[in-house]
């Protein structure tokens, strides 16, 4: 097991001590393991073309200090360089390089609404200038395109506005990779083209916006007893494009409710035992309370305000935060979560928790069972929170260039408007003609009798971020984050003594469903994944479902390559296995 003080203690017993003798010519090299001695001679060959393709060509062969032969895993090393260490090193980098770049390109296919609508109102433009109904300038938009055709900064610095608030950060999408594959790399089929805009799947996913802004204020565990509740389960469970989870009678339940479809999600609490338990970060206290927003308040209703929206313009409206901290409750709490956290905070908080409770490593880390050593820096506390926060950044820039170089999905108050225009008789001012799924629905027509108008109620003021819906940064960092921390932990743990929050978010009480002896951890981590981006999509009103779906899948697979990668650095020999989303087993190992 891993304490929540083994997890946050001082380096200073593992110190470094001077004077130590080593059997290398020179202090810090070491013989290497069987393990990494393996991998390296079955890339050898490979990496000695690849040392010669990436030398300077100021180094000459003659420059060179040994030769392939002579070096411990065949590349040539660089002139003066000797430490047998260092040259070690050099081979793991490009032979990961090598390993990496074999992966091909993945296929990356949009849904095609960029090309099928002339006005592109099945395309993101937000943040651009549009005209009084909404629609994008065109040359605002093609100058946002050359941005994206060329990657070219400047470009970029061209692009004309539609108010003062920024794109987010598209050109991390081009940022380049060298601890996993690259993010071109990555694809089909964990990011198929999002349904289209006029799709009945679309307007499914829509449809569900609608009842959850209607709902935002319920609590969860309120959900059984509220008619509205009722209603909104009724109407998408209808609805053969609803991809959310239904019970054994194909019914989609109060209970099942805005859940994920992953294994495990469907038990327990709403609100995953990561979300509710408390911990500490070192010696200070985490109770897992929050701020919130005060209830009933409600933004992007007024077709004026929508526009402004939409350009980027400040509406001058702000949240009103709730003077009382509570315990997450609610859609607007989750809402409320994600609106300023950092994006990989409420798995970096689940280590802790996780830590804190003692749960056992996964059986595959090779000090379980040790009676000399325990894992620090490497299979310990600080490997596994620097591994969270670096595997965070790799999946954010991956699923950047799918949201802006790929698909382009436009965010659900957009279409919102369209909606708008549709049902006040002005469908000549959009090329798109939306799916009677929602068009009919009983949930927009519950949410024009609440606002007055067909538009969809967001949590923010300014509505969505400045980038593109699909996928979601929130759940692919998500994805990325829970597969490490599986493959730190033992995902069959049962978490003991499960709680839930009270309807006011004021106390924690124990959990006495019957299922509460069933939560484990791989259940619980799959839980948290999809109430954090359900929590800044469904709740707020600015992602899809299938952003958050496809985005797990995303994390997953970039945080399986960043794993594959930083294997072989370990000197451990080791092999570890543990569950992926889909219920298949994943197996990490450098032997």
């Amino acid at each position: 097991m891993i304490s929540q003080e083994a997890a946050i203690k001082s380096a200073d017993r593992n110190a470094d001590h001077s004077g130590i003798e080593t059997d290398s010519p020179s202090l810090g090299e070491r013989p290497r393991g069987a393990n990494r001695r393996k991998f390296l001679g079955q890339v050898g060959a490979a990496a000695t073309f690849a040392a010669g393709a990436l030398a300077s060509p100021s180094v000459s062969s003659a420059q060179a200090v040994g030769s392939s032969s002579n070096s411990p895993g065949g590349v040539a090393p660089l002139a003066g360089v000797t430490n047998r260490r260092v040259i070690e090193a050099m081979e793991l980098r490009v032979a990961e390089a090598i390993g990496d770049a074999r992966a091909p390109a993945a296929t990356n296919v949009n849904n095609g609404d960029e090309a099928r609508y002339a006005d592109k109102g099945g395309t993101y433009s937000k943040g651009l200038l549009h005209d009084k109904f909404g629609r994008v300038d065109l040359t605002s938009y093609q100058t946002f395109k050359t941005a994206l055709n060329s990657g070219e900064f400047s470009d970029f610095e061209n692009i004309i506005m539609g108010g003062t608030r920024t794109l987010n950060g598209p050109q991390g999408g081009l940022c380049f990779c060298l601890v996993a594959l690259d993010n071109a790399q990555f694809g089909q089929p964990q990011v198929p083209p999002a349904p289209a805009a006029a799709s009945d799947r679309a307007a499914t996913e829509l449809l569900e916006h609608y009842w959850a802004s209607l709902l935002r204020d319920v609590a969860f565990t309120d959900y059984p007893s509220n008619s509205m509740v009722a209603q909104a389960a009724a109407e998408l469970g209808f609805q053969p494009t609803y991809l959310g989870p239904r019970n054994s009678r194909g019914q989609v339940t109060p209970n099942l409710l805005f859940r994920g479809g992953f294994p495990g999600e469907a038990l327990g609490p709403y609100l995953s035992q990561f979300f509710l338990l408390p911990t500490f970060f070192g010696s200070q206290p985490i109770g897992q309370q929050q701020a919130t927003y005060l209830p009933n308040i409600d933004y992007g209703t007024g077709f004026a305000e929508w526009l402004d929206i939409q350009n980027g313009v400040d509406t001058g409206f702000r949240n009103q935060v709730d003077p009382q901290l509570r315990y997450r409750r609610n859609g607007r709490d989750l809402a409320a979560f994600t609106h300023v956290d950092v994006l990989y905070q409420a798995y970096f908080t689940a280590f802790l928790v996780l830590a804190g409770i003692g749960a056992p490593l996964n059986p595959g880390n090779p000090y379980v069972g040790s009676r000399t050593e325990n894992g620090f820096g490497t299979w310990g506390g600080p490997d596994i929170a620097g591994t969270l926060a670096a595997v965070a950044t790799v999946a954010l820039n991956a699923v950047w260039y799918q949201k802006w170089f790929v698909h382009l999905r436009p965010r659900p108050e957009a279409i919102g408007g369209l909606v708008h225009l549709i049902k006040t008789g002005q469908q000549n001012k959009t090329d798109v003609n939306l799916s009677p799924v929602i068009r009919n629905s009983l949930g927009l027509q519950q949410s024009f009798n609440k606002y007055g108008t067909w538009l969809l109620s967001q949590a923010f003021p300014e509505g969505s971020p400045t980038h593109p819906s699909y996928p979601t940064g929130h759940g692919t960092v998500g994805g990325a984050c829970i597969t490490v921390l599986k493959f730190f932990f033992d995902g069959n743990f049962v978490i003991s003594n499960p709680v839930v929050s009270a309807s006011d978010g004021l106390s924690l009480v124990p959990y006495t469903g019957s299922d509460a002896g069933q939560l484990t951890v791989n259940g619980e981590l799959n839980k948290l994944g999809h109430n954090v981006s359900f929590g800044h999509g469904i709740h707020a009103g600015i992602h899809w479902r299938s952003d958050t779906d496809t985005s797990l899948l995303l994390g997953e697979a970039v945080a399986l390559s960043f794993l594959n990668d930083k294997a072989k650095t370990y000197n451990e020999p080791f092999t570890v296995k543990f569950t992926k989303f889909d219920g298949t087993t994943a197996t990490i190992s450098n032997q």
